[in-house]
């Protein structure tokens, strides 16, 4: 899939913007297919006896797997002309997610900061996974980097240098 017209460059979007995803439910395959893929066959996720005695009364999916499919529902909210993930920085695992719970993501832009001569920015997004009850289950901020509109002057056919691509993350 290419970027279309409806993808936003970097200086599209304004700080304190916010966005929620269309929901995504989890499902059993969803647990199962992660792990085989992961390696994580916990029982804690895979074995309804044992997961009976955990303080969760019934299998959780993995913590990474929601942070998967919640990275995907964020990716159209806001559809973004994303190059890169930079940081994923503070996240926290707040709550269970059990088979059956649909999940939203929820994105407000904290920061920006333009590189390359504004082709490029990085932006800095709160990030919040949600649960069908609306409460935070994850949470946590992510840099991302960001295609900016701005062509240079080497792009648009004038000769002379252009620097290197800045991609240094900003310090907190």
């Amino acid at each position: 899939m290419s970027f279309t017209a409806h993808h936003l460059y970097f200086d599209d979007v304004e700080i304190g913007q916010a966005w929620e995803s269309p929901g995504r439910t989890i499902t059993q395959a969803d647990i199962v297919n992660f792990a085989g893929l992961s390696g994580d066959f916990n029982p804690i996720h895979m074995d309804h006896e044992f997961a009976k005695t955990t303080a969760f009364h019934k299998p959780i999916a993995h913590g990474l797997l929601t942070f998967s499919i919640a990275s995907g529902l964020g990716l159209h909210s806001p559809p973004m002309r994303t190059l890169a993930i930079l940081n994923i920085r503070e996240w926290h695992f707040l709550g269970p997610i059990f088979i059956g719970d649909t999940i939203r993501m929820r994105t407000k832009v904290l920061e920006k900061a333009a590189r390359a001569r504004g082709r490029r920015g990085v932006i800095t997004w709160q990030r919040q996974i949600i649960n069908q009850a609306g409460k935070v289950v994850q949470e946590g901020v992510t840099l991302t980097l960001v295609e900016g509109r701005r062509v240079t002057k080497q792009e648009s056919g004038s000769t002379g240098q252009e620097s290197e691509v800045d991609l240094e993350v900003p310090n907190s």
